[in-house]
């Protein structure tokens, strides 16, 4: 087939550009440079969607704007994103027309970065495939399928069903409860109360505890993964959170219903405050405390870059105050800093807080360097906190389009 090769019109959903011969061959579009060597109408149409030989024009079903600004990038040799336009979209135009996330400019290069790690971290706890959970769908029938995946919506998704915002509802109960009994517990009054109502309180733990127990074993014979059930920080705190209880039962039973001989093991004391655990199961009801944990895993980076900055005034301060108020063979030596642990306390709490008055300063020179470490202060703690906040935000967006899209499912439940 003979093609006419002194101009080229390219169409781009509706918008046309001409070039010539010698252009085409050397253009900086791949999939475009590619026009020059085809030789018969399939190649072509391995390259574009469509061909009109009388007038040598290409059709491209691609998205105008956006080739538009790629066009802009030929002639200026800057890529930038098109405004009101998704990333990842823009990016798969990108390499459609054969360029690459290095051609776009720096700023555009770190938006590109953090959607897709966003949208991979979003996405692959969902969409990731897993051996061991294909073999166990080959195993089961359509029925207990479908029942294990409606029981496992109802124990890990409080806004996937009705069913499952009454079982939320009474988990939070629960917990809340549980946590009662245990703040009480420490009271002075409650130890005199304890004695009389011993049997009392005793029953209301033993049933918190039975509710929390028969909750985990349901979600773990539910989960489609047992390895990765195991795995997962909240399934882990609520392990913590039980099995205190268990233990101490168990030493109970071993040491005798002696009450002095209880209260002499520290570990039983120890044990018995683990369960403060408890609260963090309310992380799997309130997007808040998720979006917390979600944030705090995804800044990790910059959580210890804020931490790093702290040790590093700490010890700098620390050492300065010390010397200043302390080192130096003055009259009037200030007690409270008589060592850098000591100093490093000080600097501390003045960076984060307004300090607790238990020490400071009372040379000039101290307060002078008093004063640098509250202002170092609050540069340093400022610096992290805006990236810390943003990703902040957008888990928090991420988590509350998760959870209206199981709202939508308890909309369609409520309709049927």
């Amino acid at each position: 087939m003979n093609f006419a090769r002194n101009s080229f019109i390219l169409n781009v959903g509706g918008a046309r550009y001409s070039f010539s011969e010698d252009v085409i061959k050397d253009f900086p579009l791949r999939r475009v440079s590619r026009l020059h060597n085809c030789s018969s109408e399939k190649d072509v149409l391995e390259v574009c969607d469509d061909y009109d030989q009388e007038s040598n024009e290409y059709f491209f079903d691609r998205h105008s704007e956006a080739f538009g600004f790629i066009m802009m990038y030929v002639k200026y040799g800057k890529l930038r994103f098109v405004p009101q336009m998704c990333e990842l979209s823009f990016y798969n135009e990108m390499i459609y027309w054969g360029l690459e996330s290095s051609n776009l400019e720096y700023c555009c290069q770190r938006r590109l970065d953090d959607r897709m790690s966003d949208t991979y971290t979003y996405l692959s706890d969902e969409s990731k495939p897993d051996e061991s959970t294909n073999k166990d769908e080959v195993k089961e029938s359509p029925g207990d399928k479908k029942w294990l995946e409606r029981m496992r919506l109802t124990f890990e998704e409080p806004t996937s069903s009705l069913a499952a915002q009454i079982l939320a509802v009474v988990s939070i109960l629960f917990v809340i409860v549980s946590m009662v009994v245990l703040c009480a517990s420490t009271l002075p009054d409650w130890k005199t109360a304890e004695n009389r109502s011993v049997e009392e309180h005793r029953i209301i733990e033993a049933i918190c505890i039975g509710w929390f127990t028969a909750e985990c074993i349901v979600r773990f014979i539910v989960s489609k993964n047992k390895c990765e059930f195991v795995k997962r920080p909240l399934n882990i705190i609520d392990l913590l959170a039980i099995t205190p209880y268990y233990v101490s039962v168990l030493m109970t039973a071993l040491t005798g219903e002696n009450p002095q001989l209880q209260r002499a093991g520290v570990t039983l004391r120890v044990l018995r405050m683990m369960r403060i655990f408890w609260v963090i199961k309310l992380a799997r009801h309130f997007i808040g405390l998720q979006t917390l944990g979600l944030t705090l895993k995804r800044c990790y980076r910059e959580m210890v870059m804020l931490l790093v900055f702290i040790c590093v005034a700490m010890a700098i301060f620390g050492a300065l105050a010390q010397l200043l108020e302390h080192g130096l063979d003055l009259e009037t030596k200030n007690e409270d800093y008589s060592s850098i642990p000591a100093a490093c306390w000080w600097v501390i709490i003045s960076m984060t807080t307004v300090g607790y008055g238990d020490m400071y300063p009372i040379s000039v020179p101290g307060r002078i360097l008093g004063g640098l470490c509250v202002v170092s202060g609050i540069v340093l703690l400022a610096l992290p906190i805006t990236f810390i906040y943003h990703s902040f935000v957008q888990c928090y967006h991420e988590l509350k389009f998760k959870s209206a899209r199981y709202g939508r499912t308890l909309s369609n439940e409520y309709l049927n």
